[in-house]
């Protein structure tokens, strides 16, 4: 008789408890309306529910869900928390509902992701009504998923979608991944929702079940995210229904219908944790087994529950399947998961699987920059091929090597390396080895400005490579020859550089067509050539966040820092900058271009933060110097010799060993005119091949000099080029120079105009007038406004999901605009001028 009184009190107590959940999180639901309805009239956005776990945002996505669900196409998805993530998980359950069979769209598009996001795009989105997609735990995604994110993220804001995504926000490395991906997308196009942590005693009620229903909890909680019905019928049978309607009943699962779910998170995991070890492997093994019957599981999935099942067999079938699976579409970071799985159990393998294991993973490692793993992993497969007598299998991990060691930015062992790789290879019949190890040697060459070197090797690579059919070798060694002719026949280099990408981006070379975007990119930026760079730069990077390539992607922002930087967008070089820098994985050779980048600004900022950028330069050089790294560090100090910060003759030295290195005239314009500008009296010497704007300095033509980098839209070149000038072209570049925040900068030009006898010289602006016209860009003054507020670095990172690094930068940033030597003095110089 107790019994019904008692369920009947426990239905009305969650019912109280959801209506005051609702209530609660009225002001989120409200805001969620607003953009639905945006989304409704062709303004899609990006909507972040962000809590900790077990805070209850499933319950207020399903609370959204139920308000809306008449008027509102829904497809809803979520991430698993597998050992190794299913690479595009949550678009496969979008695809589901949709009715769209994704395997089938993935082989006709050929494992492309670019035109397989555009066909979703077209399948979820229709201008009758709007549609709202949902992936919950976005902190679990597999890195092809965020890639979708962000492709959805960048194209939303004239769509009729609303995105939905659910996320932690905790300090994991889950967390910093999605971080960084929703920085990538317009921030006018993502709105951030804070979700406080709601009081829940669901784990209390655990320990009211039976011991059939306790025993069917533990068994669902193996499976993350949730468990299908067939699934639990074929792990614990017919029984099973009566268990877990106990399990709904006292509010621990969520009946979803043809599955079943915790409700929250954290209640899995705590249930989870307090099984035994051989339990939670019985219940996986369980799982497993019941999975298996289903041939439309993925096999990330059954990856997860073979690892933790501790199923060496399944594992060592499953894993490799699963990684080529992630491989194909890009998810390389997914991909290389999969290949350690199965390699923590390979000892027992055949020697040729086991060294094709590790060649694969020292692959998928280089691609997503854990190049150390990689090294381990490839000199691991060089021994086995040794072993067994492989020469042309050794002399290409040999080269691999080297590659591995030039990422790693130590160039003397890339160059041994290298050697050694063509020396072996030269002893056993030519192959494809051989091709690819005279290509590697072209390519460091190239990269030594050794151009003839370059083109002779890289020539040979070509000829025998044409011979075997091989049109990757081809395209690697054209990449080559391109770059290093750009300093000897332009047109002919640019030729070259357009086929090996065409021919990479035909064949879905992935690593070759994003190394062609960069030294194509590289190679106008050398010619000052800024349109065609920032083409190439944006059709990249967009490339290699698409298929997954970390390393290029961030070697490409660098360049582009820099780019923006010459184009008077400083703001936003910062911010692409430590975007790259913030990222720990990135090796310093790939981390280069962006430390340059955000050493200029700082020093012509005069920011002491500086210094350590400088210190890891210098680090960086001591492992081999090439003039590409070496000359924008000798620039760099040449500049602060310049500023009265560094040493004039050391700056001069490091001058004299770059044109040493320089084996063309045409490298060294850029150089040419620092020297010039702390030693006049020096001989320019030959000026035939520079750019035309270092040309006419050298020659004396300073106004010619700055009218082309005005038409170049190159602000700071600009200045310098009229500080040389007359008392009017002075003044004009202390203005430039004022406008920019480049303070010591205008301060050493007062300084010189003053000696040569300059009057009336201004002082610079006072601090409301500066405030007035600060030019705080609407990043700075959305930081500005939270400092107002009394938000610290770290809560304005979450509250802006960006990094608490940019963070920094941005507040940095704010207090030198404003000429404010704290926060406070900051804020009221803001309110002085009205800013806020």
């Amino acid at each position: 008789m107790l019994a019904g009184p008692s369920r009947v009190r426990l239905f009305g107590e969650l019912d109280l408890r959801e209506r005051m959940m609702l209530l609660e999180r009225q002001t989120q639901l409200d805001r969620l309306d607003g953009l639905l309805a945006d989304a409704g009239r062709g303004r899609g956005c990006v909507a972040v529910l962000a809590g900790e776990a077990g805070a209850g945002k499933t319950a207020l996505v399903e609370a959204f869900i139920d308000r809306t669900a008449q008027a509102t196409r829904i497809f809803r998805s979520a991430c698993e928390d597998l050992s190794v993530p299913d690479p595009l998980g949550p678009l496969y359950d979008l695809a589901r509902d949709a009715q769209w069979a994704l395997p089938q769209a993935i082989d006709y598009r050929q494992g492309q992701r670019l035109p397989l996001f555009s066909d979703a795009l077209d399948i979820f989105e229709t201008k009758a009504q709007p549609t709202l997609l949902v992936i919950e735990d976005l902190h679990w995604a597999d890195d092809a998923t965020l890639d979708f994110v962000r492709f959805l993220g960048r194209r939303i804001a004239n769509r009729h979608l609303l995105l939905l995504l659910t996320a932690r926000t905790d300090r994991s490395e889950g967390q910093m991944r999605v971080r960084r991906a929703l920085g990538e997308i317009p921030a006018g196009s993502v709105a951030r929702l804070d979700v406080p942590l709601l009081s829940d005693a669901v784990l209390a009620r655990a320990e009211r079940l039976s011991a059939g229903a306790r025993a069917m909890l533990d068994a669902v909680s193996v499976f993350p995210r949730r468990a299908d019905a067939w699934a639990l019928q074929g792990l614990c049978g017919v029984a099973s229904a009566g268990q877990l309607a106990e399990c709904v009943a006292n509010g621990l699962l969520e009946d979803l219908g043809d599955g079943y779910a915790f409700r929250h998170e954290i209640a899995r995991r705590a249930i989870e944790a307090m099984l035994t070890t051989s339990h939670r492997r019985q219940f996986n093994q369980r799982a497993l087994a019941a999975l298996l019957e289903n041939s439309e599981v993925s096999t990330g999935r059954l990856v997860h529950h073979a690892v933790e099942a501790h199923n060496l067999q399944a594992v060592r079938e499953l894993a490799p399947v699963a990684a080529r699976e992630a491989s194909r579409v890009g998810a390389h970071r997914d991909a290389a998961g999969f290949y350690e799985a199965v390699l923590r159990q390979a000892v027992s393998l055949p020697v040729e699987e086991r060294t094709a294991l590790h060649e694969k993973y020292a692959f998928e490692c280089h691609l997503i920059g854990k190049i150390d793993e990689a090294i381990a992993a490839q000199d691991q497969a060089r021994r086995l091929h040794q072993a067994q007598g492989n020469t042309a299998k050794e002399g290409d991990c040999l080269r691999w090597l080297s590659r591995f060691a030039y990422l790693l930015g130590d160039r003397m062992a890339a160059d041994a390396l290298g050697e050694q790789a063509v020396q072996l290879l030269e002893t056993a019949p030519a192959g494809p080895e051989l091709a690819m190890a005279y290509s590697n040697l072209s390519q460091l060459a190239m990269l030594a400005e050794r151009l003839d070197d370059t083109l002779r090797l890289g020539n040979k690579a070509i000829a025998l490579a044409e011979q075997l059919n091989r049109p990757d070798i081809v395209c690697h060694a054209l990449n080559n020859v391109g770059s290093a002719e750009q300093w000897l026949d332009l047109a002919n280099g640019r030729l070259h550089l357009a086929r090996s990408l065409e021919i990479a981006l035909e064949q879905n070379f992935q690593e070759h067509a994003a190394r062609a975007f960069t030294n194509s990119a590289c190679s106008e930026m050398n010619q000052l050539g800024f349109a065609e760079a920032r083409s190439f730069l944006d059709r990249g990077i967009n490339y290699c966040v698409e298929n997954d390539l970390v390393t290029w992607r961030d070697y490409m922002r660098g360049v582009l820092a820099q780019l923006l930087l010459r184009q008077g967008q400083w703001e936003e070089a910062a911010g692409e900058a430590l975007e790259v820098i913030a990222n720990d994985q990135a090796t310093m050779l790939v981390r280069y271009p962006a430390v340059v980048a955000l050493a200029k600004l700082r020093i012509r900022r005069g920011d002491p933060s500086a210094e350590p950028l400088f210190a890891e330069m210098t680090k960086f050089l001591d492992k081999g110097l090439e003039l590409q790294r070496l000359a924008p560090y000798a620039a760099l100090m040449a500049e602060r010799a310049w500023l009265g910060q560094a040493d004039k003759d050391e700056a001069l030295g490091l001058i004299a060993l770059a044109e040493s290195l320089s084996t063309t005239r045409a490298v060294f314009g850029e150089l040419a005119t620092w020297r010039q500008k702390l030693a006049p009296d020096m001989d320019p010497g030959d000026t035939v091949g520079m750019a035309a704007p270092y040309r006419l300095l050298l020659a004396g033509d300073w106004r010619a000099a700055a009218e082309l980098w005005a038409e170049m839209n190159a602000p700071y070149e600009r200045g310098l080029a009229l500080a040389e000038g007359d008392e009017t072209a002075q003044r004009l570049a202390l203005e430039i120079f004022e406008s920019l925040g480049a303070r010591p900068v205008a301060v050493h030009l007062r300084d010189i105009m003053r000696r040569n006898g300059v009057n009336g010289i201004a002082r610079g602006p006072r601090r409301t007038t500066r405030a007035n016209r600060a030019g705080l860009t609407q990043r700075q003054m959305e930081v500005l406004q939270l400092i107002e507020r009394g938000f610290s670095n770290k809560r304005i990172a979450e509250h802006l999901t960006i990094s608490p690094k940019t963070v920094d930068h941005h507040v940095s940033a704010v207090l030198g605009k404003l000429d404010a030597v704290s926060r406070g003095e900051a804020t009221a110089a803001a309110r002085d001028s009205g800013l806020i």
